[in-house]
This record gives structure tokens, sequence and C-alpha cells, in this order.
């Protein structure tokens, strides 16, 4: 991580999510004391032990929204419905309570901002990715990543802040989807992975988020890895630390038809999922994004430049926490 400043008071929402816990623990031990927003208690039980203010507020109630942003100099916002849904579902946390947190972050005078965005704003068509290529989303959720993106900024600048739409890509590590399934001993994926996708380390991410903030870095640009890679190649490594593990891989079609004729029952699911056609359809875009984008502005390189390292280290990390075991204890691991 950067070199912190202890004096910043950084807002973290969706502070419990996959990549909002790797930002808080990386705050936390990095000499900040971050405020960590969750939406009830007991979202905080993964990070409860970290040195850290909590406040809890729900996106959907801006009124809650107030006491979380007071006093604070910048927020990262990870906070959303991250689901491959229609626009309409989305609305509420995406869009209406993102702008409902600028708001009250105008209205605190908070002075820099941080969006986690995401690749999905692209139509999946274009090999190369750069700061240049417009954003053309064919699925909702892009759609209203971009709605989002645009409002935001346009708040921001009216109001003097600075704003940094991250476009993530798919982010591993502990927690992520695909690894937690193949611990479990079984993988579906919808499609034969032979498309070339953007890959990220959930530490690098958090990092890089971290480091907008700091430096107050304005400007909305896709990043990832230095090594975009196949789906099929990303599989190839990560198997082989969980050798027992099945894996079925559906054709694209079958899993169009199987996920668009299960949408009608996914209202009576308490949780929302990600069997859907969208998420098929993302399952197998190609996005290759321009592997120095967002690092070179700012003056970082990613400790996990591709998944033939980033992949063995979440291996390593998972056998230390089953075994109690530190990850320098772990023997080298070694990848395809």
């Amino acid at each position: 991580m950067s070199t912190s400043n202890p004096k910043l008071k950084l807002l973290i929402t969706g502070a419990s999510g996959f990549i909002g816990k790797e930002v808080s623990h990386q705050l936390s031990f990095g000499g900040y004391r971050p405020r960590l927003m969750i939406r009830k208690a007991g979202d905080d039980c993964e990070i409860c032990h970290l040195d850290a203010d909590f406040v809890i507020a729900d996106l959907r109630n801006p009124a809650s929204l107030k006491q979380a942003v007071k006093g604070v100099d910048g927020i990262i916002h990870l906070g959303a419905r991250a689901t491959f849904e229609s626009y309409k579902i989305l609305k509420p946390s995406i869009l209406d309570g993102s702008i409902a947190l600028m708001e009250a972050a105008i209205a605190a005078g908070v002075s820099r901002f941080v969006y986690s965005s995401s690749l999905l704003v692209y139509d999946g068509s274009a090999y190369h990715v750069n700061a240049d290529t417009p954003a053309n989303p064919v699925l909702d959720y892009g759609r209203i990543k971009v709605d989002t993106e645009n409002r935001l900024s346009e708040m921001a600048a009216s109001a003097g802040m600075s704003f940094a739409a991250l476009r993530l890509p798919h982010v591993y590590g502990i927690g992520d989807l695909y690894l937690k399934q193949l611990q479990s001993g079984c993988l579906i994926l919808p499609g034969l992975g032979k498309n070339i996708y953007t890959h990220l380390h959930v530490a690098d991410a958090a990092t890089a988020m971290i480091a907008c903030a700091e430096q107050s870095f304005s400007g909305i640009l896709p990043f990832g890895d230095k090594s975009p890679a196949t789906w099929a190649k990303y599989l190839e490594i990560a198997r082989q630390f969980y050798p027992n593990a099945r894996v079925f891989l559906i054709p694209r079609l079958l899993a169009l038809l199987a996920t668009t004729l299960l949408t009608p029952f996914r209202r009576f699911r308490p949780h929302p999922g990600l069997e859907t056609p969208d998420a098929v359809r993302t399952y197998n875009f190609d996005i290759a994004v321009d592997p120095d984008l967002l690092w070179r502005d700012l003056g970082l390189t990613p400790s996990y430049p591709t998944i033939y390292e980033g992949i063995p280290a979440i291996a390593a990390q998972v056998k230390a926490l089953n075994s109690d075991q530190s990850p320098e204890q772990i023997p080298e691991l070694k990848a395809v």
C-alpha cells in the first residue's frame, strides 16, 4: 500500500463485502482508522477486530447517510447490489443510493470520492480497452454503472470534489465466487472459457482504490493486472490447488436457455444470485484492458502482476488459514 496519511479520515461503504473487507484491512493495518459502513449489526463479524470506527447506514435510506459522512475527508464507495439483474431492481442501491451518498458527501464538505464501477460498461467485443474506449454497455448492470458514473462525476465537478471511477475487472481472492466453489468441490461454468478477460487480485484492487483517495485522483478508467488471460487459463492454474474439485462446463447457449427459464422463479429466492442470462453473457465477454492504465497514473505497480502469481498466493493464504500457519510458513506453490 502507498504511504498512509493518518490524518485522512476515509469512509468505506460496503465494508463487509468482498473488496470492502480488503480495503478495510489495508487501511486499518496501514495507519488509518477508517469508518466502516455496514447495513445492520452483525454484518461486521469479519471486520469487527479492525482498528476502525463503525457506522450503520443504508444507501436506500438517505437520512442515515448524514451521520456516516460527517467528518470524513474521503469516501471509497463499494456498497451496492452486485447482481446481474434488471435496471429497475438495481436502481435503488446503485444509482439512487450513490446519488444520495454524493449529496450527503457534498453537504458535509467531503473532498474526495472513489467509486467502484465495472468493465461491463463495455460491450464485450473490443479486444483491448484503453482510456479512449467509449462505454457501450449491452447489459443493464453496465448501463446503470455508466449512468451512475456520469451523475456522480457531474455532481463532484460542481462541488469541486475529486472523483475517480475505477472500472473493475474480475477481482479474485479469498471469498471470490469461483474459488469458493472450487473449494466446495464443485464449479459450474456457463461457457468453454476460451474468451480473454481481465483479472485482478483483490489486494491490488484495494491498493489502487486507496491510492486514488490518498492522491485525490480524478478520472474514469478501466484497469486490471498486467496480463489478461482466458477463463480456461485461470481455471487451469486454480485447479492444481483443488485437484479433487469437479468442474462442469455448460455450453453458452444451453446456459442461456437454462437461466432464462429460471428467471421467473428468482423472486422466490431470499438472496440475489448470479444465475441469470446476463451473468452468462458476462462470463463469455472478451475484455482485455491496457495493462498500464491507472497504475502509471498512480505511480504504482501491482503486487500480483498476473494470475500466475496471484492464484498461488491465494491458495497459500487458504492453506495457511486452514492450518493456522502464516503464509510465510507455507512452501512455495508452483504456478502452471
